[in-house]
């Protein structure tokens, strides 16, 4: 899995960039077991802990699980540089990345060599060699945490407390650390730079003696140091523990959040069915209303073909004449006096109603009454001079009475 390691001219984070292009973009049986869209946060962690720490290269190994499984995973495998007693020590570490992360924390692991051996009951390493105690690791945020910051805090919490002894050393708390050990200051010199072989060559690594396997006890540290290391220690738990405490906030405002956005999602259903059936009640009025413009064309085109016998009918009602100017009288009288029965039945449904206030109908109704008892005297008066003619015209028709 792991490509030909690069020219010497080549830097880490060249290096660790080229490597991971080429192992990321595998498809098919070779491709590494992560997720597509977290591969580019995988490779921007490694390239920048590649960056910082050119001791730590990143490679593609098999590992096992716990149960048994094995697959092909990304590590990154190195050194760890620390700080303690003033000297700079390398310690060896594989920092392998299981197949969820970046949403769960990485494994990592300190392999010391044969004349190394692991304290025991740090409170950062088991037995093993697993780094299982450290702050970042349990209180690692997706997508917030990173390769970079997990070593850095890596390498000071060793430094305050290193992991490993070497088995023979003497009990010395600030030995003299060996050339090939300790990581000297640069300083100017017309001489070119390492190469990267020399660079990440092997080195023999040599920690400060065991207490338990020292021949001698450790003389007393300084009090103030001590207290010093411990408050820093303290400072450094009080810090995770909040980091852990907001992750916890964070994590169940998430889960709110994810909760709002099920609901909003159930929601957006019902509206789209909602907007679903209006479409559909809108195109059904949308042909309704083809219907309704159809079939008034029709009817525009039937009343234009039959305006002409209109206007012939329009004089039907000048066809019929009354006989005579009473009769003329009569027919007037009679609908004046249907029309104000209309009226006064309109305004009694419109105050039925409440359309018309009271006093409003009282006062058209009184008026409107009176008007029809002028028509209805009129029309009696009319009916009675019709009767006095008709008697006249059967008596000028009537043949002469002759005396016997």
């Amino acid at each position: 899995m792991a490509p030909s390691p690069p020219p010497p001219a080549a830097s880490g984070a060249q290096y660790a960039h080229q490597f991971l292009n080429t192992a990321l973009s595998q498809r098919g049986p070779s491709a590494l077991p992560y997720a597509e869209d977290v591969k580019w946060l995988i490779r921007n962690h490694l390239v920048a802990l590649a960056d910082a720490f050119p001791s730590l290269r990143p490679r593609a190994a098999l590992f096992t699980h716990n149960d048994g499984r094995a697959a092909h995973l990304l590590q990154a495998d190195g050194t760890i540089p620390m700080t303690h007693g003033g000297h700079v020590y390398n310690l060896p570490a594989v920092i392998w990345l299981p197949e969820p992360y970046p949403r769960a924390p990485p494994l990592v692991f300190l392999s010391p060599t044969r004349d190394m051996l692991i304290k025991p009951n740090h409170p950062l390493v088991d037995r093993s060699g697993l780094v299982a105690g450290a702050p970042y690791l349990r209180s690692w945020v997706f997508p917030s945490s990173n390769l970079l910051d997990l070593a850095r805090s890596l390498s000071h919490l060793f430094g305050l407390d290193p992991p490993l002894f070497t088995r023979s050393a003497p009990p010395n708390p600030n030995p003299p650390p060996p050339a090939s050990s300790i990581t000297p200051a640069p300083a100017p010199s017309p001489r070119p730079p390492p190469s990267e072989a020399a660079m990440y060559a092997p080195r023999p690594y040599r920690f400060p003696a065991s207490p338990q396997l020292a021949a001698r006890p450790p003389p007393t540290e300084d009090p103030a140091e001590v207290f010093k290391r411990n408050a820093i220690a303290k400072l450094v738990d009080t810090a995770y523990a909040d980091a852990a405490a907001l992750r916890t906030t964070r994590e169940a405002e998430v889960e709110a959040l994810f909760a709002v956005q099920a609901e909003l999602r159930g929601r957006g259903v019902h509206v789209n069915e909602g907007v679903r059936r209006i479409t559909e009640e809108k195109e059904a009025l949308e042909r309704r209303l083809l219907d309704v413009m159809g079939a008034t064309n029709v009817i525009e085109t039937w009343v234009a073909e039959n305006r002409k016998g209109a206007a012939d009918d329009a004089g039907a009602d000048s066809a019929i004449q009354p006989a005579d100017t009473l009769s003329r009288q009569m027919l007037e009288c009679t609908a004046t006096d249907l029309a104000l029965e209309d009226a006064i039945y309109a305004l009694d449904k419109a105050v039925q109603e409440g359309s018309v206030p009271f006093d409003g109908y009282l006062r058209s109704v009184r008026a409107l009454a009176r008007e029809q008892f002028f028509q209805r005297v009129l029309g009696t008066k009319v009916n009675q001079a019709q009767q006095q003619a008709q008697v006249a015209r059967m008596a000028a028709r009537a043949p002469p009475q002759y005396v016997s």
